[in-house]
Order: C-alpha cells, then sequence, then structure tokens
C-alpha cells in the first residue's frame, strides 16, 4: 500500500485538488464555491485522480531513467512491477473521467483532451525536452481553467478569470521544468532536453525569462480589479521566492526547484485570499 501512496503522490494530487478549490473561490467568488460546492469537490477529487494517474505513469515510462537520478522511486527500487503501475495509472485515469461526467460535458472534454496531451507527453514530446515543457505548462496551468469549467454555468466572466489564473500558473510551470532537466541532466541519457540543446547557461536563462514573465503578469488580476486587495501583499511573498528561484536556476537547480514549489503553494494561498477579499 505504501508503495501505490507513493507512486500517487498524494502531496502533489492534494495540491492539484487545492487549485481547483481556489480557482473556483476566484472565478465566482465564495457564496458562489458553497452554493456550488457538489461540483467543485467533483472536480477536485477528477483533479486528484488525474494527477496521480499521471504521476503513476510517468513513473511507468521514466522506471529507466529514475534508476540513476531517484532510485527510491517505487518502480526502480523495486516495490511495485512497472506493469501494475501501469495498470494502477489506467484505473485513475478512468476514475477522473467518470467524476468528470458528473459536472458537464465540458469538463469531461478537458479531461480527455489533457488525457490525449499527457499520453503524447510520455511517448513522444518528453524525450524532445523544450516542447515537452510546454506541455506540462498547459496541463498544469489548466487546472485552473478546468476549475472555470466546473463553475462558470454559461458566464464568461468566470472563464476569463480562470483563463487568467492558468496563463500565470502555466508560464511558472514551464521555468520549473526547464529547471528540473537542468538538475537531471547526468541522468536523461534518452531526452534531448533543453540544457542538452542549448547549454545549461541558455537553459537557465529560458527558465529565468519565463518565471521573471510570470511575476511581471502576476500583477494584472489585481490592477484589473480581478482579485481583491489582500491578494497583493501575499502574491508579493511568492514573486520574491520565486525571483530567488531564478536567481539560483543555473547554480543550484535543485535548490531552485525546491524553492519554486513553495512559491507556487504561496501563489495559490494569494489566489484564495484575494478571491475571498
Amino acid at each position: 500500500m505504501r508503495a501505490y501512496v507513493r507512486l500517487l503522490r498524494p502531496g502533489n494530487a492534494l495540491m492539484s485538488a487545492a487549485a481547483v478549490a481556489i480557482g473556483s473561490v476566484v472565478a465566482v467568488g465564495p457564496d458562489g464555491t458553497v452554493a456550488l460546492a457538489p461540483v467543485v469537490a467533483l472536480g477536485a477529487l477528477t483533479v486528484f485522480l488525474f494527477t496521480g494517474a499521471g504521476n503513476a505513469l510517468n513513473d511507468f515510462y521514466d522506471r529507466d531513467i529514475d534508476r540513476m537520478n531517484h532510485p527510491d522511486r517505487p518502480i526502480p527500487s523495486g516495490a511495485i512491477a512497472p506493469r501494475t503501475a501501469f495498470d494502477f495509472a489506467l484505473v485513475l485515469f478512468l476514475g477522473a473521467m467518470v467524476a468528470s461526467l458528473f459536472i458537464n460535458l465540458a469538463a469531461l472534454g478537458l479531461v480527455l483532451l489533457s488525457l490525449f496531451l499527457m499520453i503524447a507527453y510520455e511517448v513522444r514530446f518528453k524525450a524532445s525536452g523544450w516542447s515537452g515543457n510546454l506541455l506540462i505548462g498547459w496541463l498544469v496551468g489548466s487546472l485552473f481553467l478546468f476549475a472555470g469549467l466546473c463553475v462558470y454555468e454559461g458566464q464568461v466572466t468566470p472563464l476569463q478569470i480562470a483563463t487568467s489564473l492558468a496563463v500565470l500558473a502555466g508560464l511558472s510551470t514551464v521555468s520549473r521544468e526547464v529547471v528540473k532537466d537542468i538538475e537531471d541532466i547526468a541522468g536523461d541519457v534518452t531526452r534531448v532536453t533543453l540544457p542538452k540543446r542549448i547549454g545549461i547557461p541558455r537553459a537557465g536563462a529560458v527558465a529565468q525569462s519565463f518565471l521573471l514573465v510570470a511575476v511581471a503578469l502576476s500583477a494584472v488580476p489585481a490592477l484589473l480589479g480581478i482579485l481583491g486587495p489582500w491578494y497583493v501583499p501575499v502574491v508579493a511573498i511568492a514573486d520574491a521566492i520565486f525571483i530567488y528561484a531564478a536567481l539560483h536556476s543555473t547554480r543550484a537547480p535543485g535548490r531552485s526547484e525546491r524553492a519554486m514549489k513553495v512559491a507556487m503553494v504561496a501563489a495559490l494561498v494569494a489566489f484564495l485570499a484575494g478571491g475571498l477579499g
């Protein structure tokens, strides 16, 4: 059971589910979210299952690389068989699709599109590096778009708000993916990642550029009045951590990647604070 839990990476899956709940609060406000609580709960469950499935699928396809980069993970450590991990991912994906059926057809459509892109990433785009980084950025950003689809009820404004959050999340995720590739460059023998293609210094500059654009655009929701006044001080903390991560993207990619995780949590808190405010 412990191996299945580690394969799922529940902390990562819970953060994705929280993004849906927070995205709903930001899109329609706390009262609207309470009124649509069953739909939001189904959306969070869908994303939790989908993210867990994606993590398991990733471990299945990365099992050879992980023998060098992450030997303690369930498959390379021998805690779980590769085929079992694949079947586990399939069950979780099916669960996510069933849950999204009870939300609306648009939500189901986004889940199916995301599933297609997830498989395409693992089978084709991951090996090419750069396009894979962009694809992961889309998948993470689409969490907020999915939240908007759960609660929009035919209105345009919630989708506009959700899309703005999706852009910020997607940009910062692309940066984090490039930094992860810098960190794993020694073990990525089967992938032509961006650091291997253009070198670590230039790849670090690309990661920094995406991160700094995300930091600059983080002011837009406040300027447009999309989020309340508490968004500004909290997102300033997230931005400061993002800038710290950018400065260490080439010299200490592991530290930079961990800092980005903290900054993403802080950004989620900022979105929530702005939605409640």
